[in-house]
């Protein structure tokens, strides 16, 4: 199995053998990113989705996702900390 050396913790682990992801995003996580970090954001993104109600087939709601997951992943922008005052809304 490949090895990467993962953007965001910098250490040297497993490669994807495939992408987590679709699309350019997708490409760039099996590039970059580590299955560690990985489920560490798939835990983020389920305390998001509980936390604040969200219906992942609403394109807001994905969109809010998506952005969360490259400021997680890449560091890129702010990524969203569990506010309880905004406890069912993500206006942004």
């Amino acid at each position: 199995m490949a090895e990467i050396t993962c953007t965001r913790c910098g250490q040297v682990r497993p490669a994807f053998e495939r992408a987590p992801f679709p699309g350019a995003l997708g490409a760039r996580i099996v590039a970059g990113i580590c299955q560690d970090c990985w489920g560490l954001w798939l835990k983020q993104q389920t305390m998001l989705i509980n936390h604040y109600g969200l219906n992942v087939m609403d394109p807001q709601a994905r969109g809010f996702l998506t952005k969360n997951l490259e400021a997680f992943l890449f560091r890129t922008g702010a990524e969203e900390d569990v506010d309880t005052t905004k406890k069912g809304t993500i206006n942004w």
